[in-house]
C-alpha cells in the first residue's frame, strides 16, 4: 500500500514574495480556484497581518474557495498574537482552515533577527499555537531555519508545540542549504528524538532552492516518514524559489512503486496552472525547466526523433496529455459565437463573470479577424490578460490614439494620446525603437514618477501572426513594483498595453493609498 502525501501549496504566499511579483485580488483567486481544480490537499492564502489588502484577499479565497469539498485554506503568521489574531479573522469563512504560525530556532536567527534567547523563544511557540487553536482546531507550527538549528533544540520546541496542540509540524529548510541525506537525516531524526510526533496529524517539509536541492531535498523527508510536502507551481518563491510542486507531483507519479507514495493531484491540470501563474505573475518559465518547460517534451536529436517516433517510451517517460498537453491545433476561428466560446471556457476550466466573457469575447474576435487559428494558448493568453487588468472603473488612464512611425533610414516616432480624469493629452516622442518611442511619449502624459523596471515579450505560437503576449514591471519612487500585461497579435500594441496596465496599477494604489503586501513572511 502507497502512503498519501498532502499537497501543500504556498504560491499565493511564498510564492508572492518572488521579486518583483504582485498579485491583485482577482488573479489570487483566479489562482486559488485552479489550485482547487488541480486538487491540492491545502492552499496557503497569503500573510494577513501584511496589509488591510492581504487579509481582505485571504477572506475572499476563504469565502469562494474553502467550501467544505475542497481544500483547506491556511494563513501564515509571525508567532505574535495580533499576526494569528488577523489570520483568524481573514480565515473565519472558510469551512476548513488552518494557521501557520512560525518562529526562528536557529542560533544565528535567535542572535541577529530575534534578539531571543532559546527559552523566550520555546516560550513564543507554545503561546503562539495556544492562542491560535482559539480560531481553528488545525494549526501548523514551522521552525524557521530548522536545518541550520540544533537538532536537540529543534526536538524540543516540537515537542512543546505539539503538546500546546498543534497538528501539524512543518521542517523548513528556509535557506536551501542542507544537503538529500541531511535533510532526510534530520526528518529521522525528528521521528526518534519528540516522544508526541505520532500525536499530529501531519509531520511536513518545506524546502527552498537557493543549491538547486529543493525537490531532491523534499523527497529525502518524505522517505523518512514526512507525509506532507509544502510546495509552488513552477517553483516560484524567495531568491531561487521553492520545491516545485509539478516536480514532485510527477516524481511521485512516474516512481511511485519506488518510493511507496501517492498524491490525489489531478494530473491533467498540471499544464493549465502552471500557464496561469506564470501569466499573472509575468515570470517567465524557462524553456528546459522540467515538466512544463516548452523543451520538456520536444526532441530534435535525430536519434532521439526516431526513437520517440517508433515508441515515445524510449525518450518519453511521461505521455504530454497526463500533465494536460493535449495540443493546440485550431478550437475556434472568426465566425465562432459568444455561446460556443463561452462553452469552450467552461471546458478549459475557467469561471468567469459576464462582463469578464464580454472582454474575452470582444478580444477573441478582434484576435480572430487577424489570425487564420486561435489556440487553446491564444484563448488561456486572451483570459489571463482580462482577469490581471485592471477594472474598467478603476482605470485612470485610457489609451484614444496612437501612431508609429519607424522603418530602415528614418527616426522612430510616436504619436500618443491619451485620456485622464475626463481631459485628453496628447504629445509625440523619438526613441531608439518604436516601442521606446510610444513608451517616452507615454512618460510624458502620465503624472506617475516610475522607471521601467523590465520588459518581456514572448510569442503565443509558431507563426508570423503569432500573439505578443507582454510583460512590463515597473517601480515607483519607493521602490515598489507594478505589473501590466499586454496581448495582442501586433507586438507594439502589447507593449503599450502592458506599459499603461503597469501605470493604472500603480495610479489606482498612490491614490486609493492601499499598502501593498510586505515581505518578510518567511519559513
Amino acid at each position: 500500500m502507497s502512503r498519501k502525501v498532502a499537497i501543500f501549496d504556498t504560491t499565493l504566499r511564498d510564492g508572492e514574495q518572488s521579486p518583483g511579483v504582485s498579485l491583485t485580488q482577482r488573479e489570487k483567486l483566479e489562482i486559488a480556484r485552479q489550485l482547487a481544480r488541480l486538487g491540492v490537499d491545502v492552499i496557503e492564502a497569503g500573510f494577513p497581518i501584511a496589509s488591510p489588502g492581504e487579509k481582505e484577499s485571504v477572506q475572499l479565497i476563504a469565502e469562494q474557495v474553502g467550501g467544505q469539498e475542497g481544500p483547506v485554506i491556511a494563513a501564515l503568521s509571525r508567532a505574535v498574537e495580533k499576526d494569528i489574531q488577523v489570520a483568524g479573522e481573514a480565515l473565519k469563512p472558510a469551512k476548513k482552515k488552518r494557521i501557520h504560525t512560525f518562529i526562528a530556532t536557529s542560533d544565528i536567527h535567535m542572535q541577529y533577527k530575534l534578539r531571543m534567547s532559546r527559552e523566550q523563544v520555546l516560550d513564543a511557540a507554545v503561546r503562539a499555537v495556544q492562542w491560535a487553536k482559539n480560531f481553528t482546531d488545525d494549526v501548523e507550527f514551522s521552525a524557521e531555519d530548522a536545518t541550520r538549528s540544533d537538532p536537540q533544540f529543534l526536538c524540543t520546541v516540537f515537542e512543546a508545540a505539539i503538546d500546546a496542540g498543534a497538528t501539524t509540524i512543518n521542517i523548513p529548510d528556509t535557506v536551501g542549504y542542507a544537503l538529500p541525506h541531511e535533510f532526510g537525516a534530520l526528518v529521522r531524526t525528528i521521528f526518534q528524538k519528540v516522544p508526541n510526533i505520532h500525536k499530529v496529524a501531519f509531520v511536513s517539509v518545506h524546502c527552498h532552492n537557493d543549491l538547486g536541492l529543493a525537490v531532491a531535498n523534499s523527497l529525502a523527508g518524505l522517505l523518512e516518514g514526512a507525509n506532507q510536502v509544502e510546495c509552488t507551481i513552477n517553483g516560484i518563491g524567495e531568491r531561487a524559489g521553492n520545491a516545485s510542486l509539478e516536480e514532485l507531483v510527477m516524481t511521485i507519479y512516474c516512481r511511485g512503486s519506488a518510493l511507496g507514495l501517492h498524491t490525489d493531484v489531478r494530473h491533467d491540470q498540471i499544464i493549465r496552472t502552471s500557464h496561469m501563474v506564470r501569466d499573472f505573475t509575468g515570470m517567465v518559465v524557462q524553456p528546459n525547466k522540467a515538466i512544463v518547460g516548452a523543451n520538456a517534451f520536444r526532441h530534435e536529436s535525430g536519434i532521439h526523433q526516431h526513437g520517440v517516433l517508433s515508441n515515445p517510451l524510449t525518450y518519453e517517460i511521461i505521455d504530454p496529455k497526463v500533465i494536460g498537453l493535449s495540443g493546440t491545433g485550431l478550437v475556434l476561428g472568426k465566425h465562432s459565437g459568444r455561446h460556443a466560446l463561452e462553452q469552450k471556457l467552461k471546458e478549459m476550466g475557467y469561471e468567469l463573470t459576464k462582463d469578464q466573457l464580454d472582454s474575452v469575447f470582444y478580444s477573441f474576435k478582434a484576435l480572430a479577424d487577424k489570425k487564420k487559428e486561435v489556440t487553446d494558448a491564444d484563448l488561456e493568453t486572451l483570459v489571463a490578460d482580462v482577469l490581471s487588468a485592471v477594472p474598467r472603473e478603476q482605470t485612470i488612464y485610457h489609451l484614444d490614439y496612437m501612431h508609429v512611425v519607424s522603418g530602415k533610414g528614418t527616426v522612430p516616432s510616436a504619436t500618443v494620446r491619451i485620456r485622464c480624469n475626463g481631459q485628453e493629452k496628447l504629445a509625440s516622442e523619438t526613441g531608439v525603437g518604436p516601442i521606446d518611442a510610444v513608451y517616452r511619449t507615454i512618460a510624458r502624459l502620465v503624472e506617475e514618477e516610475h522607471r521601467l523596471a523590465d520588459f518581456q515579450v514572448r510569442s503565443v505560437g509558431p507563426g508570423t501572426d503569432a500573439v505578443a503576449d507582454v510583460v512590463v514591471r515597473i517601480e515607483d519612487t519607493d521602490g515598489r513594483t507594478f505589473v501590466g500585461h499586454g496581448v495582442s497579435p501586433d507586438t507594439i500594441e502589447a507593449a503599450t498595453k502592458a506599459y499603461l496596465e503597469a501605470l493604472n496599477r500603480l495610479a489606482y494604489h498612490r491614490r486609493q493609498r492601499i499598502s501593498l503586501p510586505q515581505r518578510g513572511g518567511e519559513v
